[in-house]
Protein backbone atom coordinates (compact mmCIF):
# COMPACT_ATOMS: atom_id res chain seq x y z
CA UNK A 1 0.00 0.00 0.00
CA UNK A 2 3.20 2.60 0.99
CA UNK A 3 4.56 1.39 -2.50
CA UNK A 4 1.41 2.36 -4.28
CA UNK A 5 0.52 5.50 -2.41
CA UNK A 6 4.52 6.83 -3.28
CA UNK A 7 4.66 5.95 -6.80
CA UNK A 8 0.93 7.77 -7.21
CA UNK A 9 2.52 10.74 -5.76
CA UNK A 10 5.51 10.73 -7.26
CA UNK A 11 3.37 10.39 -10.70
CA UNK A 12 1.17 13.64 -10.29
CA UNK A 13 3.96 15.59 -8.00
CA UNK A 14 6.22 15.53 -11.37
CA UNK A 15 3.98 17.08 -13.47
CA UNK A 16 2.78 19.52 -11.63
CA UNK A 17 5.64 21.00 -10.55
CA UNK A 18 7.03 21.18 -14.29
CA UNK A 19 4.05 23.15 -15.08
CA UNK A 20 3.94 25.53 -12.51
CA UNK A 21 8.11 25.98 -13.41
CA UNK A 22 6.59 26.82 -16.63
CA UNK A 23 3.88 29.60 -15.66
CA UNK A 24 6.20 30.94 -13.39
CA UNK A 25 8.85 31.76 -16.51
CA UNK A 26 6.05 32.68 -18.99
CA UNK A 27 4.36 35.68 -16.26
CA UNK A 28 8.29 36.27 -16.09
CA UNK A 29 8.98 36.76 -19.71
CA UNK A 30 6.18 38.48 -19.95
CA UNK A 31 7.68 41.62 -17.60
CA UNK A 32 5.09 40.67 -14.74
CA UNK A 33 6.52 39.46 -10.91
CA UNK A 34 6.67 35.15 -11.10
CA UNK A 35 3.14 33.85 -9.42
CA UNK A 36 3.58 33.47 -5.71
CA UNK A 37 0.81 31.21 -4.53
CA UNK A 38 -1.76 32.65 -2.22
CA UNK A 39 -0.89 30.65 0.97
CA UNK A 40 -0.35 31.57 4.44
CA UNK A 41 3.16 33.42 3.98
CA UNK A 42 5.03 30.86 6.40
CA UNK A 43 4.43 28.18 4.02
CA UNK A 44 6.04 30.50 1.12
CA UNK A 45 9.01 31.69 3.03
CA UNK A 46 12.57 30.43 1.84
CA UNK A 47 13.77 28.39 5.25
CA UNK A 48 16.37 31.21 6.42
CA UNK A 49 15.26 33.34 8.73
CA UNK A 50 13.81 36.56 8.12
CA UNK A 51 16.79 38.23 9.94
CA UNK A 52 18.66 37.29 6.79
CA UNK A 53 16.30 38.96 4.19
CA UNK A 54 17.55 42.20 3.01
CA UNK A 55 15.09 43.31 -0.32
CA UNK A 56 16.45 45.83 -2.53
CA UNK A 57 13.27 46.26 -3.60
CA UNK A 58 9.46 46.39 -3.11
CA UNK A 59 7.07 45.73 -6.00
CA UNK A 60 3.52 46.06 -5.46
CA UNK A 61 1.11 44.57 -7.95
CA UNK A 62 -2.22 46.67 -6.96
CA UNK A 63 -4.54 44.44 -9.38
CA UNK A 64 -3.15 41.22 -7.46
CA UNK A 65 -3.39 42.95 -4.37
CA UNK A 66 0.06 41.60 -3.42
CA UNK A 67 3.23 43.34 -2.11
CA UNK A 68 6.46 41.74 -3.15
CA UNK A 69 9.70 41.61 -1.70
CA UNK A 70 12.32 41.03 -4.30
CA UNK A 71 16.19 40.23 -3.81
CA UNK A 72 17.49 41.14 -7.35
CA UNK A 73 15.48 39.74 -9.57
CA UNK A 74 13.60 37.00 -7.57
CA UNK A 75 11.01 38.02 -5.34
CA UNK A 76 11.33 36.61 -1.99
CA UNK A 77 9.09 37.15 0.33
CA UNK A 78 4.72 38.08 -0.94
CA UNK A 79 1.76 39.71 0.98
CA UNK A 80 -1.78 40.14 0.56
CA UNK A 81 -2.16 43.97 0.52
CA UNK A 82 -5.44 46.59 0.88
CA UNK A 83 -5.45 49.78 -1.01
CA UNK A 84 -7.95 52.78 -1.17
CA UNK A 85 -11.32 52.79 -1.72
CA UNK A 86 -10.98 53.83 -5.59
CA UNK A 87 -7.79 51.74 -6.30
CA UNK A 88 -8.06 51.87 -10.01
CA UNK A 89 -5.77 54.20 -11.67
CA UNK A 90 -3.38 56.38 -10.48
CA UNK A 91 -3.74 59.05 -7.66
CA UNK A 92 -4.66 62.41 -9.02
CA UNK A 93 -5.50 64.48 -6.21
CA UNK A 94 -5.75 64.55 -2.53
CA UNK A 95 -9.08 62.80 -1.02
CA UNK A 96 -9.69 60.60 -4.28
CA UNK A 97 -9.02 57.11 -2.10
CA UNK A 98 -6.86 56.20 -4.85
CA UNK A 99 -3.41 54.40 -4.18
CA UNK A 100 -0.42 56.00 -6.50
CA UNK A 101 1.24 54.09 -9.18
CA UNK A 102 4.86 54.05 -10.33
CA UNK A 103 8.26 54.88 -8.88
CA UNK A 104 8.89 55.68 -5.55
CA UNK A 105 11.01 55.04 -2.67
CA UNK A 106 10.27 54.21 1.24
CA UNK A 107 12.03 56.89 3.00
CA UNK A 108 11.48 56.98 6.16
CA UNK A 109 9.41 55.42 9.57
CA UNK A 110 6.72 56.27 11.87
CA UNK A 111 6.59 53.70 14.81
CA UNK A 112 3.97 56.23 16.17
CA UNK A 113 1.33 56.70 13.75
CA UNK A 114 -2.68 55.98 13.93
CA UNK A 115 -1.88 53.16 12.12
CA UNK A 116 0.39 49.81 13.54
CA UNK A 117 3.69 51.07 12.59
CA UNK A 118 4.44 52.68 8.77
CA UNK A 119 7.06 53.23 6.27
CA UNK A 120 6.41 56.48 4.50
CA UNK A 121 6.26 56.49 0.65
CA UNK A 122 7.55 59.25 -1.36
CA UNK A 123 4.77 60.23 -3.17
CA UNK A 124 3.53 62.95 -4.42
CA UNK A 125 7.06 63.14 -6.47
CA UNK A 126 7.98 66.06 -9.33
CA UNK A 127 5.82 64.48 -11.66
CA UNK A 128 2.98 64.01 -9.88
CA UNK A 129 2.86 67.30 -8.46
CA UNK A 130 3.03 69.43 -11.56
CA UNK A 131 0.56 67.11 -12.88
CA UNK A 132 -1.69 68.37 -10.17
CA UNK A 133 -0.22 71.98 -10.16
CA UNK A 134 -2.21 71.61 -13.77
CA UNK A 135 -5.08 70.65 -13.21
CA UNK A 136 -5.28 72.92 -9.90
CA UNK A 137 -5.60 70.69 -7.18
CA UNK A 138 -3.66 69.20 -4.25
CA UNK A 139 -1.68 65.82 -5.17
CA UNK A 140 -1.98 64.54 -1.18
CA UNK A 141 0.15 62.91 0.45
CA UNK A 142 0.92 60.91 3.51
CA UNK A 143 0.81 57.46 1.68
CA UNK A 144 2.64 54.97 3.86
CA UNK A 145 2.62 50.97 4.00
CA UNK A 146 0.71 50.43 7.49
CA UNK A 147 -0.63 47.96 9.38
CA UNK A 148 -4.28 48.05 10.75
CA UNK A 149 -5.65 51.11 12.82
CA UNK A 150 -4.13 50.96 16.32
CA UNK A 151 -6.43 48.93 18.63
CA UNK A 152 -8.07 46.94 15.90
CA UNK A 153 -5.34 44.13 16.41
CA UNK A 154 -8.36 42.01 17.14
CA UNK A 155 -8.96 42.33 13.19
CA UNK A 156 -6.00 40.77 12.14
CA UNK A 157 -8.12 38.33 9.72
CA UNK A 158 -9.74 41.56 7.91
CA UNK A 159 -6.52 43.70 7.37
CA UNK A 160 -6.43 43.17 3.47
CA UNK A 161 -9.97 41.34 3.13
CA UNK A 162 -11.30 44.99 1.33
CA UNK A 163 -9.98 48.18 0.45
CA UNK A 164 -10.42 50.49 2.59
CA UNK A 165 -7.77 52.73 3.40
CA UNK A 166 -7.36 56.43 2.20
CA UNK A 167 -4.46 55.53 -0.19
CA UNK A 168 -2.04 53.60 1.81
CA UNK A 169 -1.13 50.16 1.40
CA UNK A 170 -2.11 47.49 4.50
CA UNK A 171 -0.96 44.81 5.70
CA UNK A 172 -1.83 43.03 8.56
CA UNK A 173 -0.11 43.53 11.98
CA UNK A 174 2.09 40.48 11.67
CA UNK A 175 3.36 41.12 7.97
CA UNK A 176 4.29 44.70 9.21
CA UNK A 177 6.27 43.80 11.79
CA UNK A 178 8.13 41.61 9.31
CA UNK A 179 8.16 44.54 6.52
CA UNK A 180 9.46 46.91 9.35
CA UNK A 181 12.32 44.08 10.22
CA UNK A 182 13.51 43.62 6.50
CA UNK A 183 13.19 46.28 4.75
CA UNK A 184 15.30 49.66 5.12
CA UNK A 185 14.85 53.18 4.60
CA UNK A 186 16.02 54.00 0.99
CA UNK A 187 14.11 50.79 -0.62
CA UNK A 188 12.78 51.29 -3.92
CA UNK A 189 8.81 50.96 -4.62
CA UNK A 190 7.25 50.55 -8.09
CA UNK A 191 3.75 50.45 -7.49
CA UNK A 192 1.94 49.01 -10.40
CA UNK A 193 -1.83 48.82 -11.83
Amino acid sequence: MRKLLFILFFLTAIPAGAFLALYSKAWWRAGEPPPIPLLPIGDIRAPEPLSSYHPDRVVVVKTQRRLYLYDGDMPVLSYPIALGGNPLGHKQQEGDQRTPEGRYVLDYRNPNSRFYRSIHISYPNSADKARARKRGVSPGGEIFIHGLPNGMGWAEGWAHAFDWTDGCIAVSNRHMDELWATVKNGTPIEIRP
